[in-house]
């Protein structure tokens, strides 16, 4: 079998796992699988906008089988899903906060965790995801009282790097939850004009 084919086939079975009847629940899975392919990535940025001391940053690994079992969660619960999408958030940027120090910039990560649970629960499941929103909030108030340093001594030049970094990394998940966020929305209004019609 060719490339093409298998990566055509990879990718249906990707899609497949990330489905879910329930539009607002594919978009978390869709997600939380983007966020998990893209891990092990992490660490080659680091090394070519930092420094070559990366090994702090395979303790992002920890989070990946988390973000994994989002969409496998939400067949068995939807909400939980969900939840478990912005909690491994969360637990990811606090344990990164822990290895990389407050420096690295990157609990900037807190930031899309609060817009998931702000965006991705319906009015039914409000208190949840305002739970959540306060979550990502006290582990941002709860990291500002640690003042963790980093497990590897970072200059002050490449602790800029790390903080462009990340910022530039979390700034494009957030723009790329709001695009899921936008769509979904998108296909919502055309249901219902369509279901008018």
């Amino acid at each position: 079998m060719t490339p093409v084919p298998l990566v055509r086939q990879a990718w249906r079975q990707v899609a497949a796992y990330a489905g879910h009847r329930d539009p607002m629940v594919a978009a978390c899975n869709s997600i939380a699988l983007v966020v998990a392919f893209n891990q092990p990535f992490y660490p080659f940025y680091v090394r070519w906008a930092v420094s070559e001391n990366v090994w702090p940053t395979l303790f992002t690994f920890l989070s990946t089988p988390f973000f994994l079992a989002v969409p496998l969660l939400a067949r068995r619960s939807p909400t939980a899903g969900r939840a478990l999408l912005v909690l491994a958030g969360i637990g990811n940027t606090i344990l990164s906060t822990q290895v990389l120090g407050r420096a690295s910039g990157v609990e900037v990560f807190l930031i899309p965790c609060a817009l998931i649970a702000a965006t991705f629960f319906r009015v039914s499941e409000r208190l949840i995801g305002l739970a959540l929103v306060a979550c990502a909030m006290l582990a941002y108030l709860a990291l500002d009282g640690v003042h963790p340093g980093a497990a590897v001594p970072y200059t002050a030049v490449e602790q800029g790097a790390f903080l462009r970094l990340n910022a530039m990394s979390a700034g494009m998940l957030t723009v790329f939850v709001g695009l899921v966020a936008s769509g979904l929305l998108s296909r919502q209004a055309c249901a219902g004009t369509s279901g008018r019609g």
